[in-house]
Formats: C-alpha cells, structure tokens, sequence
C-alpha cells in the first residue's frame, strides 16, 4: 500500500510538471494608460500580436501611476507570467518596477517611452521623438512665416518623450528671432488638462498665432479651448502621435499638423522580441529608433487611419 502512494505521488508530481511545462507561456501587457485612444491602439496591438504567437496574454491599465504600474509588476511576477511588455509611467520611477522583473528573471521589452537605464529592460522599442518634432518645428517655421507669438503645451514632466520632443522643436524654433513663446506649461498629455491650461494661458496672452502640444490628446484640448475663445480660425495648432481624432482634424482643417508614430509598429516588435526570447535569443539592441513621419493638411489624404487590430 505504501509504495502505491508514493507511486501516485510521483506520477501526480510528474503529471504536475509536464502539464506547467507544456502550458502556453504568458505576455503580460502593462500600459500607461488606456484614458487615451493613442495607448488603447498600442496595448491591443501588443496583446493581439502576442497572442497570435501563441502566448496567454492580459492587459494591464496603469493609469499614468507608477505605484499602480508596481502593483501590476507585483501582480504579474506572482501570477508567472513569462515576459512584460511595458509601455512606462516614468522614465525614472519605472526603473526599480523594471528591475523586480529582471531580477525575478522576467524579460521586459518597452514600447514608445523610455526607463532611463540601459541594463534593466531587455530592449526598448522606441518612436524618434526629437527628429519627429524637428520636421513640425520647420512646418511650424514655414506657417508662421517666421514670425508671431505662440505657446508650447508640454506633457509629463517625468518623461523623456516630453523633453526629447520639445528639444526637437526648439532646436528648429529657437533659431528664428521673430518667433515668441509667451508661454511653456504642463498638461500631462491630457486632453481636458491641456484645455484648462490653454484657457488660462489666452486670458494673459490673448494675442497668439500658434499652439504647439507634446501629443495629439492635447492637441484636441488646445482647439478645444480655441474654439470656445472664438480663435480656432486664427491660431494653429500642432500635436504629436498620429492618433485617429488629430488625423481627421488635420484633414478638416482645425489641426495644421502631427507627428504620426506608430503604435502598431512598436507593439508588434516588442511581442516579436518577447517570441524570439522565448525561443532563446538574448543579444537584442537597447534601444531600438521607430520613425516618425510628418502629417500635415497637404498630405492628409496620403495617410490611413492607424486601425486597431
């Protein structure tokens, strides 16, 4: 009887192993926010692609909180999840959630925003944010016929996104004296934010030519609170990423221009990596430039609507 029992506890044990070894390994999608079109089209993309890998995968909203964002690196290492594909918080706060996977022996593989290290992720997929926003300075430049006063919307303070397009931008802008910014203010590339900002910013400096936003949700709000001051007609706004609602604007003519980065491009690369992992390769690239491609009214027409997956 006794050695019945320790064979049925061998066997299940066993049975236990084979069953964990041969289940489908696991994509956790770990996102800064989904309160924003731009960021839905990313995670879905990166989970759709995943799963047609072959991989379980599960999204998760950080809500541009990075103790949220720890709480689903807490979630998914306890979980077993085999790979995170992180769209970051904060290019700083995001490293020791980054770094809990690495030492859980986690890969994580970023996409669009940056964690400033180079040995916590595996690779990071990331859009050419400064070259992007160097092709609207000189839109930018060429509208305002290089002249008039304008006021700059910027995104999170704690992300090198908003840095790297605002020096792009400026290492265009500042170059031309007639150029004027009244004004530099954050909205956190968020859209009701960025219309409060803009608001307050046109009772001090009614006499503006142009709006440039850090992302394509500010945008929106700019014009928003343009349209309520009676200026949608007369002030230009400019935004960045290429999201549906800005593209259709743009083609209507009350946004003059964007950024267009691919989500989908991004999204798929870091599952791709995350398979190519998994299949035993290590040696990938830190950080991996997508290009960014001007969108203006004239060549509206020339772009697609990035579709979800």
């Amino acid at each position: 009887m006794l050695f019945l029992l320790v064979f049925a506890s061998v066997f299940a044990s066993c049975r236990s192993g084979n069953d964990k070894a041969n289940a489908p390994k696991k994509v956790a999608v770990i996102v800064s926010t989904l309160n924003n079109p731009w960021f839905v089209v990313l995670a879905e993309t990166a989970a759709t692609e995943a799963k047609k890998l072959g991989y379980e995968t599960k999204i998760f909203d950080s809500q541009n909180n990075t103790s949220l964002e720890a709480d689903h690196f807490e979630n998914a290492i306890v979980s077993g999840f085999n790979a995170i594909l992180l769209n970051p918080t904060d290019s700083d706060g995001s490293i020791v959630n980054v770094m809990k996977a690495k030492e859980a022996g986690i890969p994580v593989f970023c996409m669009d925003r940056e964690v400033n290290s180079s040995n916590v992720a595996t690779s990071q997929i990331l859009s050419d944010n400064y070259s992007g926003c160097v092709a609207i300075g000189e839109d930018f430049v060429k509208d305002l016929n290089k002249k008039g006063n304008y006021v700059e919307i910027l995104g999170l303070v704690g992300d090198n996104n908003t840095w790297n397009r605002s020096k792009g931008f400026h290492s265009v802008v500042d170059r031309y004296p007639g150029l004027n910014m009244v004004a530099q203010q954050s909205a956190d590339f968020d859209r009701n934010k960025a219309m409060d900002v803009l608001e307050s910013i046109l009772q001090a400096h009614p006499d503006i030519d142009a709006v440039f936003c850090g992302n394509d949700a500010m945008a929106m709000g700019a014009y928003q609170a343009l349209v309520a001051a009676g200026k949608a007609n007369s002030v230009g706004v400019y935004g960045f990423d290429g999201a549906d609602d800005v593209m259709n604007a743009i083609r209507d003519r009350k946004i003059r221009a964007t950024g267009l980065q691919s989500p989908q491009t991004m999204a798929k690369t870091a599952a791709r990596f995350a398979d190519e992992y998994f299949k035993g390769k290590r040696d990938f690239a830190q950080r991996i430039p997508v290009a960014v491609e001007l969108v203006t009214q004239k060549n509206s027409a020339d772009y697609e609507t990035p579709a979800r997956p």
